[in-house]
């Protein structure tokens, strides 16, 4: 999996993915893929929203939810996308 992070790890776009060099993400900032960034939590893996796809394209289930042994992958109602917008983003990522 390309989202999943074990906690304190920086991450980057280019991690498990087909981006390199400069790119523009779905929201429309330029960054360079390479580029780390900061962990999204010290202590826990965490998941990078921009770069989860829930699975969508790949698998009938997200992988997160189907691996871990103690039911911890949280659902964030706060932040929804359509199926559309899982399998663009898989697009993006993985051409």
């Amino acid at each position: 999996n390309n989202a999943i992070y074990e906690g304190g790890a920086e991450w980057k776009y280019s991690d498990g993915t087909s981006l390199k060099g400069m790119i523009t993400t779905l929201n429309g900032e330029e960054i360079d893929a390479s580029n780390d960034f900061e962990p999204k939590d010290m202590d826990v893996y965490y998941i990078v929203t921009d770069k989860c796809t829930e699975c969508v394209g790949f698998h009938d289930e997200p992988q997160c939810a189907a691996v871990c042994p103690v039911d911890c992958c949280v659902d964030d109602p706060e932040y929804r996308e359509s199926e559309d917008e899982l399998l663009a983003k898989k697009d993006f990522m993985h051409l």
